[in-house]
């Protein structure tokens, strides 16, 4: 880690704060958002390893502190822990951490900050044993809540340390060359003579041996490339795989960010309606398209609702990118492990049904729905669609990749990447030709 502009006690102060505020249910997104600009790189790559092994971290301050102190001394005492738990792994010297954590806990709660000298300079003399204590803890040692631990390996019983693992590894930062400006090839050139090295993925993806800041990427301002995980970059060529003709009507639904949205204007001149509940992150695909020279019509709707949105005219394509879990890319937010409860999983079943349900009467005889989500629970996948196309007589499952694991030599050899993706899983589905009625809006009934 480079030498921060700000005083290391500063940084862990801000870092406390993000973590209390991921532990009291808020993403580390937003907590990244009200820390001060000048603080928030160092906060972040803090807050991103602290989060990583917060599992270890709480297991050694229950071995150090029977009683937990107040919440933002607490998520002080966590990051201190889980920065210098591995020395391997420490970003300073741990006595430098330790130093600087009271120094921190002085200038926030100086009456607890002898509370805090005691209990760090206590785990650097018994650190050995402390560890070796807390290592038979799952929490501990797969840094995930023990219901994620034990869903994994209920359902990938052959994969799930790899993915546990994986899940606290740094992803690659993958680029998706805009095919309407050039290609992989000339891109990687253009790298090449900013310094930047990287390596061919795809015809227009992109793999950087480590990451930079967008600014530093030739041609970004302009709309040349986008950053998106190689996963992700699947969405688009699948749904536009069996060839759809020129102003072909597509829908996005749930298409916040717009990456997929973008993609597939890339790659083909399309009507696309792009849809999304959230008005505010809707701004956001607006913001893409614009920096890529691009245009869609944009809609603020629950995609559950077609009633209040929909103009009666058939889509011949949808992606529905659904709302999840977000289990499969937990590597680049790793807040998320923390966030969810189990019985989340549930919930965001039954919106992706009703989704599913609500969508597939719009889509022309014909026509193709691509269902995806950033999940590696198969609630989520392969039984989701199992179950859909139970109740759908006139939905025909197409080749697809199904669950894509972010571990190494996982998948159909057609998907498999030079580094490992983000967790997804695809399903694509086709509608029979011949029905009895025009499609019709499925309004749900509360």
């Amino acid at each position: 880690m480079n030498t921060p502009a700000l005083p290391l006690a500063q940084l862990l102060s801000h870092t406390a704060d993000a973590v209390a505020a991921v532990r009291a249910g808020r993403s580390l997104n937003d907590a990244l958002a009200a820390c001060p600009a000048p603080a928030r790189p160092g906060t972040q790559a803090l807050a991103f390893q602290t989060l990583r092994q917060l599992g270890r971290a709480l297991a050694l301050r229950q071995q150090l502190a029977n009683k937990p102190p107040a919440p933002w001394l607490d998520a002080l005492l966590l990051t201190a822990l889980a920065l210098i738990w591995d020395e391997a792994q420490a970003p300073y010297a741990p006595h430098t951490l330790v130093d600087q954590a009271v120094d921190a806990a002085k200038r926030r709660a100086r009456a607890q900050s002898g509370f805090v000298n005691a209990v760090l300079r206590r785990f650097l003399r018994e650190r050995d044993a402390l560890v070796a204590a807390t290592g038979s803890d799952p929490v501990a040692r797969w840094n995930h809540p023990q219901w994620w631990v034990r869903r994994l390996r209920k359902d990938w019983p052959a994969q799930a340390e790899a993915l546990l693992a994986a899940a606290n590894q740094h992803p690659p930062m993958t680029l998706r060359v805009n095919a309407r400006q050039g290609d992989a090839t000339g891109y990687l050139q253009r790298l090449a003579d900013a310094g930047i090295a990287a390596d061919k993925a795809g015809s227009h993806s992109v793999v950087l041996a480590r990451p930079v800041p967008v600014q530093a990427l030739p041609g970004f301002a302009e709309g040349a490339v986008s950053v998106q995980d190689g996963a992700a970059q699947l969405a688009a060529p699948l749904l536009l795989g069996a060839g759809l003709k020129p102003g072909a009507r597509v829908l996005d639904a749930c298409a916040a960010p717009g990456g997929k949205t973008a993609h597939l204007l890339e790659l083909a001149d399309l009507d696309v309606l792009a849809l999304d509940a959230d008005e505010q992150r809707l701004q956001r695909v607006h913001e893409t398209l614009q920096r890529l020279h691009l245009h869609a019509q944009l809609k603020a709707a629950d995609a559950r609702e077609p009633a209040s949105w929909w103009d009666g005219r058939p889509f011949d394509a949808i992606l529905l990118d659904a709302p999840c879990s977000a289990s499969g890319i937990v590597r680049r937010h790793p807040d998320v492990r923390w966030l969810r409860r189990e019985a989340d999983l549930a919930a965001l079943a039954q919106t992706q049904s009703q989704l599913l349900d609500a969508l597939w009467p719009l889509l022309a005889p014909g026509g193709r729905l691509l269902y995806c989500t950033c999940s590696v629970f198969p609630v989520e996948g392969k039984h989701q669609i199992d179950a859909f196309l139970q109740r759908a007589p006139d939905a025909g499952a197409r080749p697809s990749p199904g669950h894509l694991l972010p571990v190494p030599d996982n998948g159909p050899q057609a998907y498999a990447p030079p580094a490992p993706l983000d967790g997804f899983y695809y399903a694509l589905l086709e509608k029979a030709t011949k029905t009895d009625a025009a499609p019709q809006p499925n309004i749900r009934k509360e």
